[in-house]
């Protein structure tokens, strides 16, 4: 990110922070439950086909990516890549 990023920039940038990881803790829970509902009603009625890890796996690897996006430091990096992107056009400009 910029130095030159205001207060209420930074505020919505936080909000939107906030806002990301309270659904992804939602998500979680939903996951967790729906999920143990899913194993109970298969363990009772088909003990022998495991067909709960199908939603198990599937929904795991969406709630992975998304745990990615949310706590992941690409928003930084990419920050830095665009900083370093910008120095290098003013420098080729200012040399031209």
């Amino acid at each position: 990110m910029t130095d030159f990023i205001n207060d209420t920039d930074l505020r919505r940038l936080a909000e939107r922070r906030a806002d990301a990881k309270i659904a992804f803790w939602g998500h979680v829970a939903t996951y967790v439950a729906v999920n143990a509902g899913l194993a109970i009603y298969n363990l009772v009625t088909t003990p022998g086909n495991p067909w709960f890890l199908w939603s198990l796996g599937c929904w795991g690897l969406a709630l992975a990516a998304q745990a990615l996006d949310v706590y992941s430091n690409a928003s930084a990096i990419r920050g830095k890549a665009i900083e370093a992107e910008l120095r290098r056009l003013r420098a080729a400009r200012t040399s031209a």
